[in-house]
């Protein structure tokens, strides 16, 4: 079972997880991050390290999210390096229905 990242991501993007993945399965979005799950080899590493608490573990209740991690993994950017979170994270850090207000499909700029 991989790892997957839900709504709290949104508007967040907080990427202190990115840091202690061992096998750089993050990718960008312009407002979230998600773990390609092919390519995570479920370690761990990266659910403590979320201040958002936006990762966690695949299971039949998060379908969705896993299908969106999946999904959006292979559309968006690899990224390896932190940046920060976004610049307004805290005041949306914990906040509901974020996906349905806020969620982007654009990419985010990766390594680049």
């Amino acid at each position: 079972m991989a790892f997957i990242v839900n709504d709290q991501c949104i508007k967040c993007k907080y990427m202190d997880c990115i840091e202690v993945c061992p096998v750089d399965c993050f990718y960008e979005g312009e407002n979230m991050l998600v773990i390609h799950p092919d390519q995570c080899t479920d370690c761990g590493a990266c659910e403590p390290e979320c201040p958002a608490q936006a990762i966690e573990e695949e299971n039949p209740t998060n379908k969705h999210w896993l299908e969106l991690n999946r999904k959006y993994s292979t559309m968006w950017p690899n990224i390896t390096k932190n940046r920060g979170a976004l610049s307004d994270a805290q005041s949306y850090k914990g906040m509901e229905g974020k996906f349905e207000k806020y969620f982007s499909d654009k990419p985010g700029q990766g390594n680049s």
